[in-house]
């Protein structure tokens, strides 16, 4: 089986497509040996993922990019159409929500979620209008499509109007390099960063979506009508729709309280979740969440927001509080500060639920979905 990969996402620092893409096309090839499986982009990849599939030397997984400007710039209308005609895949993955839009045999394609249909106000409003029009599309030319969760799974059918039997839900996995760090060796990096030893935590894109202001009004009460005294760790990437948030920010909260870190590799990530007391995550709609899996991977008690998929994808080892409620979500993180033995069963217990998650039975489920597409005529 000759399989084909959108490595699009893999073009730029990875979030959490890109994370997605990357492991489980290292997983396929590694359950997989005996198929081949291609990524391709019409720009070149980053050089850090370049330098991890060099490191997997995995023969069976290989990396394309087609020389165009031409093609670049009409990619999935013209550019990939050609490539996968040329190619001769038996199958082909958009991982990221896109299909070519002509010539390929078989299609498969990843729904992460639908935010720009149900939270259209979080997103730019030329990336709505788009998804709009080729969501549809791609739910026409799609003869599987893959989910991250049950709960995504669901809304594909019901606003997308597709088949459930169309639709399968395969969770994803946090990365294997997210373990547990030594006390000694998360205080040197945390000392890097400019981190103290006693703060909160919250990664991810700076987006509308993951509902930082909620957190922020939280932190303010925790400031104001407490004696505790956390530092707040903000980790992630600048995404868009942000400026007003971060701009008050300034204004709103002592600089000496809150840390901005940036976009951060996984070593420092692996630091901060292993050392932090709470990892706070009070997303408004998600459609699987990474980093409160990670972080429950390396020990951090989660509090997170009570939304289906975050439901779903942490069970019962996360602490739940209304997404829009920054009172109680305060009261939580209070409570849980006090109660060093609380936090201790959250972090044991959320170890033992991470380790239900793997590429490798990520791999395996997608692997079952092409072995049922190549058994459709095409």
């Amino acid at each position: 089986m000759r399989v084909g990969l959108d490595g699009y996402s893999l073009a730029e620092p990875r979030t959490g497509v890109g994370h997605y893409t990357l492991e489980l096309a290292r997983a396929l090839a590694s359950n997989s040996p005996s198929d081949h499986f291609e990524l391709i982009s019409p720009a070149p990849l980053d050089p850090a993922v370049l330098k991890e599939l060099d490191h997997a030397g995995l023969a069976n997984l290989s990396v394309t990019n087609p020389k165009s400007n031409s093609i670049r710039r009409r990619w999935w209308a013209v550019g990939l159409p050609l490539y996968a005609r040329q190619a001769s895949f038996d199958l082909f993955h958009g991982t990221n929500f896109e299909l070519p839009l002509w010539a390929s045999r078989r299609n498969v394609v990843t729904i992460h979620d639908l935010s720009v249909m149900l939270y259209p106000q979080t997103h730019r409003s030329r990336l709505v209008r788009r998804a709009r029009r080729r969501l549809p599309l791609a739910m026409r030319l799609a003869d599987r499509i893959i989910t991250p969760t049950e709960s995504v799974r669901r809304e594909v059918c019901e606003y997308l109007s597709v088949e459930p039997a169309k639709v399968r839900a395969v969770h994803s996995a946090p990365r294997a390099g997210f373990q547990p760090l030594p006390p000694a060796e998360a205080a040197r990096i945390r000392e890097q960063l400019g981190v103290e030893e006693e703060f909160l935590l919250f990664v991810g894109t700076l987006e509308p979506r993951k509902n930082l202001p909620t957190l922020v009004k939280a932190f303010e009460k925790i400031l104001g009508e407490t004696s505790l005294r956390p530092q707040l760790v903000i980790a992630g990437a600048e995404g868009w729709l942000m400026e007003g948030f971060l701009a008050s920010l300034k204004d709103r909260v002592n600089s000496k309280h809150v840390c901005l870190t940036g976009y951060l590799p996984d070593a420092h990530l692996c630091a901060l979740y292993s050392s932090c007391r709470l990892f706070i995550y009070p997303s408004v709609y998600e459609g699987f969440g990474f980093p409160p899996l990670e972080a429950m991977t390396c020990g951090a008690p989660v509090i997170a927001s009570l939304i289906e998929a975050l439901q779903e994808t942490l069970g019962s080892a996360a602490c739940f509080v209304e997404p829009l409620d920054p009172d109680a979500l305060a009261a939580n993180i209070v409570e849980l500060w006090k109660d060093p033995a609380k936090r201790q069963q959250m972090s044991a217990s959320g170890q033992r639920h991470a380790l239900g998650f793997s590429w490798e039975a990520t791999a395996r489920q997608t692997l079952d979905v092409y072995r049922e597409m190549m058994s459709l005529k095409k």
